[in-house]
């Protein structure tokens, strides 16, 4: 797709570098609070070979604020088809272990909705999928436009503004905007002008994935659907339904120090699925899984967003789902700077926010990944009790180990900015997790959901800036309002229907645009500070 609005001397308030699920979410986030926005993608096309097939809960949080989760939700694997997880010596062979998770029908009919700790469940979907849904839905928007087969070439930062000089089939223009975004992966051409490294151990596992259509492999899973098997042949692989039918991901991964060059992928296949299978090859990946996180986060006018700014090793997706967070924090600080209701100095917390979280994220990956790659014993291939006894306890090891990979609650609930100078009583904290959160607001965490008698989320209460939320109808709110008010700070102020007094403890809860609390506090708290604080006006520690 190509929307070639923009002529030499427009200038975007953003411009972002790279279409991928980060660029694309920041700019309908940037779009729906009318910064005007231009996205440049060096492809023409997207990429043939799957990447990321899961869209964590609080990306599908993220989208249902921005009017997209439904859409991505009907997208990916058929309604019925079961998101479980299966542990087998081959995909025909004996099965090890189990996670039963339910299907998008199930989420869609609600079941068992009273439990959640979100109103958007993780939804299994490909980036295939998912990339022409959030494409579809920014090139609708005013403001926003997309040019594809366009290349950045070079940057040069002033005092108040950014020239992006870019590359066009061969036609160089230049572009003046007032800040730039890099999410063009990992190979960023943003980060390499700013002169910024990767920090962190550069080759954790190589992988060859193999992307084929195979009917006939449908046709064998159809006997126990799953989205994922994990064989364990000659080395570990994953199978991954795409679309519950034909498509099919067969990841295999090697040590770090493997030629997958010498590995033939039609074998990889063979030993996953523990039996010859009719299919075409539709794409070819070798590659190699890291832990790495940007020195730092931006220069100047210029920032990093998704793998431009940290790439892991894709244990449960992370990357990109740690990138539509960083999305969704750029956002609302690059709007509030653009409208004017905050100085630029708040970009500054951009980077204290997101890079601790992400380095946090990369050692639990990481983490993760050496559990799940961890040696196996190959007597689970034997006949008879001593397989049994060695599947049995290989059993016991995945059922410690692979949970909370596949609902990783404390990745999507439990991160936080409780240090960030935009936020006032956060208190030190544990290292994230990726099972750990707390249901209970806490200053820098996102406001916990909780359902309202009418089947909305308290979420779905919140204005689209800053939000403060009353549980108390007593508290007197119009010093809030006043200040707000005089400081042109956009504020919703919100009643909370019910009382969950061990969710909400307080009167009154500040919540900022990304749904993370400010504050918290009762009704004798002084306004005009903490408005001052939490939009960048004046740090949490001088007050």
């Amino acid at each position: 797709m190509n929307r070639h609005s923009l002529h030499q001397g427009d200038s975007p308030a953003v411009l972002i570098v790279g279409a991928g699920p980060a660029g694309l979410t920041l700019a309908i986030d940037l779009a729906r609070r009318g910064v005007p926005c231009h996205i440049v993608e060096a492809t023409e096309h997207r990429a043939v070979n799957p990447r990321c097939n899961t869209t964590s809960a609080r990306s599908m949080e993220i989208f249902r604020r921005l009017g997209l989760a439904d859409e991505i939700r009907q997208a990916g694997l058929p309604k019925d088809y079961p998101t479980s997880i299966q542990y087998r010596t081959t995909l025909v062979g004996e099965e090890i272990f189990r996670i039963d998770l339910p299907s998008a029908g199930d989420v869609l009919a609600g079941a068992g909705k009273e439990s959640w700790p979100t109103p958007e469940p993780q939804h299994r979907v490909s980036q295939l999928y998912l990339e022409p849904a959030l494409e579809r839905h920014a090139s609708s928007l005013p403001g926003l436009t997309i040019e594809r087969g366009t290349r950045l070439v070079e940057l040069r930062q002033h005092e108040d503004h950014v020239e992006a000089a870019v590359d066009s089939g061969g036609t160089t223009r230049t572009l003046r905007c007032a800040y730039v975004v890099g999410c063009d992966g990992a190979h960023s051409t943003v980060r390499r002008q700013l002169g910024i490294r990767y920090e962190g151990v550069d080759a954790l596992q190589n992988f060859v994935s193999t992307f084929v259509r195979s009917p006939e492999l449908g046709r064998l899973a159809a006997r126990d659907r799953a989205w994922t098997y994990w064989t364990y042949g000659r080395r570990i692989a994953s199978l991954i339904a795409i679309d519950g039918g034909d498509l099919w991901l067969n990841h295999v991964a090697f040590p770090p120090d493997h030629d997958t060059g010498q590995e033939d992928p039609e074998q990889l296949l063979r030993e996953s699925v523990g039996a010859p299978v009719e299919h075409d090859v539709l794409g070819v990946v070798r590659w190699t899984g890291r832990r790495l996180v940007a020195q730092k986060y931006g220069t100047g006018r210029v920032f990093l967003a998704g793998d431009a700014a940290h790439i892991w090793i894709p244990v449960g997706g992370f990357g990109m789902n740690a990138g539509i967070q960083d999305a969704a924090t750029l956002g609302w600080m690059l709007a509030a700077v653009h409208h004017g209701w905050a100085p630029p100095d708040l970009l500054d917390a951009y980077e204290l926010e997101r890079k601790p979280v992400g380095e946090q994220f990369a050692g639990a990956v990481g983490s993760a990944a050496r559990s799940s790659f961890a040696d196996f014993s190959p007597d689970i291939h034997l006949p008879g009790p001593e397989g049994e006894r060695a599947r049995a306890e290989f059993a016991g090891r995945l059922a410690d180990t692979e949970p909370d990979r596949y609902s990783p609650d404390g990745f999507s609930f439990g991160y936080h900015y409780a240090d960030s100078p935009l936020v006032i009583g956060g208190e030190d904290q544990a290292v994230i997790t990726m099972g750990a959160y707390q249901e209970r607001a806490q200053p820098g965490f996102r406001l916990p959901h909780a359902w309202l008698d009418d089947g909305r989320s308290v979420l779905d209460l919140l204005g689209p800036e800053f939000t403060l939320l009353r549980t108390d109808p007593g508290a007197d709110v119009r010093p809030w309002t006043d200040a707000a008010r005089e400081r042109a700070i956009p504020l919703t102020v919100v009643d909370l229907p019910g009382h969950w007094s061990d969710r909400y403890p307080t009167a009154l809860l500040l919540v900022r645009p990304d749904q993370h609390v400010a504050w918290m506090g009762d009704a004798d708290a002084v306004p005009e500070r903490l408005l001052h604080t939490a939009t960048g006006r004046v740090a949490a520690h001088q007050q």
